[in-house]
């Protein structure tokens, strides 16, 4: 039976702290019944770790007197780079874990040479983000891993999926990567994408795909988000090209195309060259198309474009604009 390696070494960490520590004890702290905590302790001794066994009432196990892993030798550079990541992750939300990122950072430093461990400690207590922390979704390890692995050897997965109506459902999937998108994870198929935080169980199929589809995950999911389908359709064509509209907008909220231009055929039936040039240029209007729950915060994000618009739908939103420029003359003029 594969033993769940992360425990095992979790309970090297307990025994580290010094004494002797009681199998129920350790049953408790790891989560598990008392026979496998003597079954993560054999598998630490076949690592050649001295852990002893002590009988008696007050007994359990402890690690031979002056063992110590020994240090773990970064250079600065490798250490600094694991601190920052561990934080960053921790403060983007994208650690799978609420306290993974502490403990790593913890052990990060128990085995750090002094000198190393003391300038880290420096900069993390030093070390100050303008951007506010993402709370911690519950995302399990095991799923993203499983995900991660599935993408990479083209193998289905099957779900238990709770969707954004609290429905849970069974379903197989066939993912070709995991993305990180503003606080969550989401995996990335052929033809949707699912939310990490909403897979109840994951499990690897035998069965296997193909080639993945052209399109990479990132903007594939980034696709998905922008059609999600709220109450509203939301469809405005603005002036400008696909780059510059694209630049203005959240990341992921708008599905951004270009307008084509009906081709010109003068009477003659002969083009004149100007008129292929410009019908061969690039579009001066795209279009903007989103979901939306809600209205209201519409008219303040097409007003932040700073570009001419015509909203093609829905009608009331027209409305909504109004009252938006309503609001802004009388303030300006107070």
């Amino acid at each position: 039976m594969t033993r769940p390696t992360s425990r095992v070494f979790a309970l090297l960490e307990l025994l580290q702290g010094g004494g002797t520590r009681r199998v129920a004890d350790l049953a408790e702290r790891l989560g598990v019944d008392e026979r496998t905590v003597r079954r993560y302790a054999e598998h630490l001794i076949d690592l050649d770790i001295p852990v002893r066994s002590i009988r008696g009432r007050y007994g359990g196990y402890r690690l031979a007197p002056g063992y110590r892993m020994p240090p773990l030798m970064l250079t600065d550079d490798e250490a600094v780079a694991l601190a920052i990541g561990l934080v960053v992750g921790r403060r983007a939300g994208l650690v799978p874990e609420s306290a993974a990122s502490e403990s790593a950072l913890a052990k990060l430093r128990r085995v750090l040479p002094t000198r190393l461990a003391d300038r880290l400690g420096a900069l993390l207590t030093t070390s100050s983000f303008t951007a506010p922390p993402r709370p911690t979704l519950p995302t399990d390890t095991g799923v993203l891993l499983t995900l991660a692995e599935a993408a990479r050897d083209r193998r289905a997965v099957e779900l238990a999926y709770t969707d954004r109506h609290g429905r849970t459902s069974s379903r197989t999937i066939f993912p070709y990567g995991v993305v990180a998108h503003a606080g969550r994870w989401y995996v990335a198929t052929a033809d949707r994408t699912f939310r990490l935080d909403r897979i109840i169980a994951a499990s690897l199929l035998t069965a296997t795909t193909g080639e993945p589809p052209a399109e990479d995950p990132a903007s594939a999911v980034l696709r998905s988000l922008a059609s999600t389908p709220w109450t509203h359709r939301v469809a405005v064509r603005v002036a400008g090209t696909v780059d510059d509209v694209e630049r203005r907008l959240p990341l992921g909220l708008a599905v951004v195309t270009p307008v084509i231009p009906s081709p010109i055929v003068p009477d003659s039936g002969v083009a004149r060259a100007a008129d292929v040039r410009s019908a061969s240029a690039e579009p001066a209007e795209v279009r903007v198309e989103f979901r939306a729950e809600r209205l209201d915060w519409v008219p303040a994000l097409l007003a932040g474009l700073d570009r001419p618009f015509v909203i093609e739908q829905p009608a009331e939103l027209r409305q909504h604009v109004a009252d938006l420029a309503d609001k802004l003359a009388t303030w300006a003029n107070v």
